[in-house]
Formats: C-alpha cells, sequence, structure tokens
C-alpha cells in the first residue's frame, strides 16, 4: 500500500555490498513504477569492523568489471581511493550490529536476505535464526536464502517460491 514503507532486512550483511546492490535495484524498480514507494533497509552483522565498513560505503575500482557505467554514475562517486555510495544511495540504508541469536529482530518486514550466514550456524542455531525470521515477515513476505541452505524443519511456515533460487 501506498501509504506503507517497503521493509527488507539483510542479516549477515559484511561489507555491504549486497546490501547496497539490492538498495539499486529496488531504487531502479520504484523509479520505473513511477510510485512514490519509501524503502527502509535494514543491514545487519554481528561484527561492528563489517557494519563500519558497510557504512563507509567505499569499494575498489575493481567494481567497474560487475557494475554498469550507468549504475556506477547513478549510485556511486568516483574517488581516488574507488566508488563510494552517493548519499542518496546509503540514506536508504540503516547498517547496525546485530546477533541474531541474542538480539531482537526487526518485525513487518517484506523481505528478509540471509544469504551464506545460515552454513556457519550449527542446527540448533539455524532452528532459532528461522524462528526469528518467521517472526519478523508479515504475512506473504519474501525470505531469500544462499544456494547451500535450506528451511528444513520450517516447511510448515516457509512456503517454497522457488526451491532453486532459496526463495520462500
Amino acid at each position: 500500500p501506498a501509504d506503507q514503507p517497503l521493509r527488507l532486512w539483510i542479516a549477515g550483511c559484511s561489507s555491504g555490498e549486497e546490501t547496497y546492490s539490492l538498495a539499486i535495484i529496488l531504487m531502479e524498480a520504484i523509479t520505473a513504477l513511477k510510485r512514490p514507494i519509501n524503502l527502509q533497509i535494514f543491514a545487519t552483522d554481528v561484527h561492528a569492523d563489517a557494519v563500519a565498513l558497510a557504512r563507509e560505503g567505499l569499494y575498489p575500482k575493481s567494481i567497474e568489471a560487475d557494475v554498469s557505467p550507468e549504475r556506477l554514475a547513478r549510485f556511486f562517486v568516483a574517488e581516488e581511493r574507488g566508488y563510494r555510495v552517493r548519499p542518496e544511495l546509503r540514506a536508504a540504508v540503516v547498517l547496525t550490529v546485530q546477533d541474531l541469536l541474542a538480539d531482537p529482530p526487526f518485525s513487518r518486514l517484506d523481505f528478509v536476505s540471509c544469504r551464506n550466514l545460515l552454513i556457519y550456524l550449527r542446527p540448533e542455531a539455524q532452528r532459532r535464526v528461522l524462528s526469528v525470521f518467521r517472526f519478523a515477515l508479515r504475512d506473504g513476505g519474501l525470505l531469500l536464502l544462499g544456494p547451500s541452505e535450506t528451511v528444513a524443519g520450517f516447511e510448515d511456515r516457509f512456503e517454497p517460491i522457488s526451491k532453486t533460487a532459496r526463495i520462500y
């Protein structure tokens, strides 16, 4: 609905590449829709150094190999040390330190991305994290996992949209 923001959570955001990539894709889609949609992206990691790096939003010049010239011009500023995300892109993202197993989750989310984090957790911790994600998602919200991850044991709480893409 027009009066509600589109809310995303990237758990285990590391250096912020996935976070900013999703923000870019969504900002482009919102522009194409020509609808004023308020985008709220929460990106968390347990490591303060990773969050600090993501907050800095500075990436090496080598991103030119993966980011189109149009996107570089629209979403980044060239600097001596590389490319820095533009303030408009950075403003869409809230980066914070968070322990998925101990800190309270976000809520009423439309989308949760947790790619390649569950594989580093023991089965009990995986179950706890999946419970957190189910609580955090609104009805109809989407969960994206990494290619080696599943919702094993939570099939009754996450309906597969694409098992191969790990979207539930």
